[in-house]
């Protein structure tokens, strides 16, 4: 087998040397990123896992998100191991390793979210962090399940999205793409002192959507807040709602402007811009970040690869914080992980 050169930085691997091998070749993991069986051989400890969910039996609209994790990956090569918005080099302040995709039932909800979270509790339990592709919105309950189980308390929420996603039922089923973040507050895994949608607009079914998600303890922040108020605000207001609690963060692509990510299954017109939703999380730095996933990319609709582009940036600017804040809780002599 041909010997893959690889940037290696502050003792970990990194992804493949890109002045020696040709992005466009070579297996596609997420950056050009080792995989979770590489780095064992190579004798490194993971700290941050790429994970994909290829699951879409969720969705209430298109389909196609189960091709999501793999269209990112592939929408990832171009991706370079230093940050200059953050001054970070996430690769190096921690080893990122792609971990593959889980294996997931796609005609059983019920067994599939039992999976993913079974699933996520064993990649976490060296107290690595996990950066999920997925995949539909139904994954984010049983991640958010491990992810509050893992930091031994309900975790805050910072859920990035057109929609609420926090709708009772679909055709009398209560786990949908529509209803995750309405179960995972029944279930009391998240702080309700400490969540908020980002991005939300267009129509809804009636008032009581925003009644009923208030009751809930959501705050709201729009894509015209963020037109209006602009980025710098909504991250103070963000900050100052989280605090220093544990930090969950759920992105659907959906949150952009179909302009910026056609490639998805629920459009909605009106939505932010790439630039400002980088922005916004780059502003949550030094948050206490336990997780995060990217949801809803479905190729099928990605003229141009605008989508996946985008999605792969997103990604990587939360790996870049959840690499920043390990760096910092280890020079601290913290226990960086979870």
């Amino acid at each position: 087998m041909l010997e893959i050169p690889r940037v290696e930085d502050n003792g970990r691997l990194g992804p493949v040397n890109s002045a020696l091998v040709p992005r466009y070749g070579g297996a596609p993991t997420y950056a050009l990123l080792s995989r979770l069986d590489e780095a064992a051989a190579a004798g490194v400890a993971p700290e941050i896992k790429v994970v994909g969910v290829p699951f879409d039996a969720g969705v209430s609209y298109r389909p196609g998100a189960r091709f999501g994790s793999g269209h990112v990956r592939q929408s990832s090569r171009l991706l370079r191991p230093y940050n200059p918005a953050t001054d970070t080099s996430p690769f190096a302040q921690a080893q990122v390793v792609d971990a593959g995709d889980m294996a997931v039932n796609p005609f059983n909800i019920g067994e599939a979210i039992e999976a993913i979270q079974q699933d996520a509790m064993d990649l976490t339990e060296d107290g690595s962090s996990l950066m999920t592709i997925g995949g539909d919105h139904t994954i984010a309950l049983p991640l958010l399940r491990a992810a509050s189980a893992r930091a031994g308390e309900p975790v805050a929420l910072l859920h990035f999205d057109a929609h609420l996603d926090t709708w009772d039922t679909y055709f009398g089923a209560e786990y949908t793409h529509g209803t995750p973040f309405r179960r995972a507050v029944e279930e009391g895994i998240l702080d309700t002192e400490a969540i908020s949608h980002v991005g939300t607009r267009g129509p809804l079914y009636g008032k009581k959507d925003l009644d009923d998600d208030h009751r809930m303890g959501f705050g709201i922040v729009t894509s015209s807040d963020v037109f209006r108020q602009g980025v710098d605000e909504i991250v103070d207001q963000l900050r100052q709602r989280i605090g220093g609690r544990p930090l969950y963060i759920s992105v659907d692509i959906d949150v952009l402007d179909p302009a910026h990510a056609p490639g998805t299954g629920t459009p909605e017109a009106g939505g932010i811009t790439s630039r400002e939703l980088l922005e916004i999380l780059r502003g949550l730095r030094g948050l206490d970040i336990v997780g995060a996933d990217l949801v809803e990319v479905a190729p099928a609709y990605d003229h141009a690869e605008l989508t996946g582009v985008a999605a792969s940036h997103v990604a990587y600017d939360l790996i870049s914080l959840m690499a920043d804040r390990r760096a910092t809780r280890a020079a601290a002599g913290e226990e960086p992980g979870r």
